[in-house]
């Protein structure tokens, strides 16, 4: 059974910084790609990050570049979403996701997790 469990969420300023993080379990980690979406009230569930498995290679959103970065340590089965000069715009239910094929706008996804709340106060 494939665990996607997310953490790291809270309350912010804005400016401020977080660092999610999501563990996963049941899967083959490190062959996975790994991605952050999110979702805030009345808009639609939105790409925000993506982390290849092989090279690790990133692609992020526009309204995220320059101030969030994707990584990930198979060695534990996690991903990572840092998140710096954080908006009020950036407030959102944080979803992780696993992908055996390339995540991005648009596109589906394998597994994901429940989500973590993350508000930016103005």
């Amino acid at each position: 059974q494939v665990q996607l469990v997310e953490s790291g969420g809270g309350l912010v300023q804005a400016g401020g910084s977080l660092r999610l993080s999501c563990a996963a379990s049941g899967l083959s980690f490190s062959r996975y790609y790994m991605g952050w979406f999110r979702q805030a009230p009345g808009k639609e569930r939105e790409f925000v990050a993506a982390i290849t498995w092989r090279f690790g290679a990133t692609r992020y959103v526009d309204s995220v570049k320059g101030r969030f970065a994707i990584s990930r340590d198979n060695t534990k089965n996690t991903v990572y979403l840092q998140m710096n000069s954080l908006k009020p715009e950036d407030t959102a239910l944080y979803y992780c996701t696993a992908s055996e094929s390339d995540l991005g706008p648009g596109k589906t996804s394998d597994y994901w997790g429940q989500g973590t709340q993350v508000t930016v106060a103005s």
